[in-house]
């Protein structure tokens, strides 16, 4: 990597990382809004009851997969959006979100199609007991009805982040977490007369904070005063070069998702055979590690913000420049909360449960889930800015490797024939990121010294 590509007078060095952090601040608030709405349903339905929090996690799984791999589908409304902008081109944004909206929302209903129909014989299908697997099941379709607007929201995001107007993004994220925390409180524990619904109570909760989500995020975008400037109603010749772009950027990003994030949720399948209160510790153990990674996400969206806006004016330092920034802050943001997490891991995760099995069995395996946030934080950060730069289906086979056949049957190994149990998951977890953060990071390094493809 090219020494005078990073070095830069005190003064600019200190304005490149002012304005990452000011583009990722809002970002990572917004990131960690999304995993407040799932800590919400899981900490009142826990709180309630620790055999709903099993059905909550279960049900949550397979829709976690479409959901994430949806947002990767997504991803190329936020880079092109970066890239027009660096290449002068501001008013071809409105395009690329009318385009990302209306495939949000084909993808949206296509998923929830599926996971409403097919969802409860899939549970049935996985060797769990009769009542754990009609509970989940329950929860999961109406799970499956808040991803068509969740996913026109997402969409929504990626502009208003591209475009430098992430901090209305996250004011929108936490008005609807707030609304998500009021129908929790009512319908999970039957409040005011109302029955107690337990984890199909806190899905409806998820259903309506998501709906108020995309329509106050659509709302605010159409009111824009830039709105002519950057395109919004503006109707050009179709571009059908560029809608492949778009999608194929999705379609990289999102097949990576698909992978880490089913592995991930796997995990849930794999616990629930280890016992059932060790699918209820992983499930308090994943919603922690997810609220967690939306600090590196964030920050990994907006270090794909700057290298994509350089990578648009092909200027190959300003690439470089961004995305070691970007590895070098997400490196030391995750190291204090490292050391924030393992010794304070039993006072976490009490918030979830006051069941004694429970709590011991969870905050020992978010203690032993300290060892993987560095190498996790920098994979992302790393992922992302090599999307950014135009390098798109490299890091799915990254993660292909690193998630898919290193760590799916490796936890499987670690918790049942090795009999670790859950924290055989976690060491497989603990291995499989660091796989992944040495070829992702190895893979930009060795781009930074490559030159950068014509416009």
């Amino acid at each position: 990597m090219s020494t005078s590509a990073l070095t830069l007078p005190p003064r600019r060095a200190r304005a490149e990382l002012a304005e990452l952090l000011s583009l990722a601040g809002p970002v990572i608030a917004a990131r960690i809004g999304i995993m407040v709405m799932g800590l919400t349903d899981a900490v009142v339905v826990g709180r309630y009851s620790a055999t709903e929090l099993g059905y909550h996690a279960l049900g949550w799984a397979p829709t976690s997969i479409l959901l994430t791999t949806g947002v990767g589908l997504l991803l190329g409304v936020q880079v092109m959006t970066s890239q027009a902008i660096g290449e002068g081109r501001p008013d071809h944004a409105g395009l690329i979100l009318r385009r990302g909206i209306a495939y949000a929302l084909q993808l949206g209903l296509v998923a929830a199609g599926l996971l409403f129909a097919l969802g409860p014989a899939l549970l049935g299908a996985l060797r769990l007991e009769p009542d754990l697997a009609r509970g989940a099941a329950r929860a999961l379709q109406v799970f499956a009805l808040s991803l068509p607007p969740y996913l026109v929201a997402v969409a929504c995001s990626f502009f208003l982040e591209a475009t430098r107007r992430a901090a209305p993004a996250m004011v929108i994220m936490w008005l609807a977490n707030g609304l998500n925390l009021l129908v929790n409180l009512l319908l999970v524990p039957g409040t005011l007369g109302l029955p107690a619904l337990g984890a199909v109570g806190s899905a409806w909760a998820t259903f309506g904070a998501r709906t108020a989500l995309m329509v106050m995020s659509l709302v605010y975008i159409a009111r824009l005063p830039e709105a002519g400037a950057l395109g919004l109603f503006a109707r050009p010749p179709r571009d059908r070069q560029a809608e492949a772009a778009q999608r194929r950027i999705g379609y990289a990003a999102g097949a990576s998702y698909a992978i880490e994030v089913g592995a991930f949720a796997g995990m849930n399948f794999v616990a629930a055979w280890v016992s059932q209160l060790a699918v209820a510790a992983y499930a308090v153990v994943l919603n922690v590690t997810a609220i967690i990674f939306m600090a590196p996400l964030g920050l990994a969206g907006a270090t794909a913000v700057l290298v994509g806006r350089a990578y648009g004016a092909r200027n190959r330092h300003e690439v470089v420049r961004a995305g070691v920034l970007g590895l070098a802050v997400c490196a030391v943001l995750a190291t204090v909360i490292a050391l924030i997490v393992w010794p304070g891991a039993r006072l976490i995760t009490s918030a979830y449960t006051t069941q004694p099995e429970l709590l011991d069995l969870a905050a020992g395996a978010l203690a032993l889930c300290t060892v993987f946030f560095v190498v996790d934080a920098l994979q992302v950060v790393a992922a992302q800015a090599l999307r950014a730069r135009g390098d798109v289906w490299l890091p799915t086979a990254m993660h292909l490797v690193s998630y898919g056949l290193i760590m799916a049957p490796l936890g499987w190994f670690l918790a049942e024939p090795a009999g670790l149990g859950l924290n055989g998951i976690i060491w497989a977890i603990i291995i499989a990121s660091f796989v992944s953060a040495a070829l992702l990071v190895g893979r930009f390094a060795w781009l930074a010294r490559q030159p950068l493809p014509a416009g």
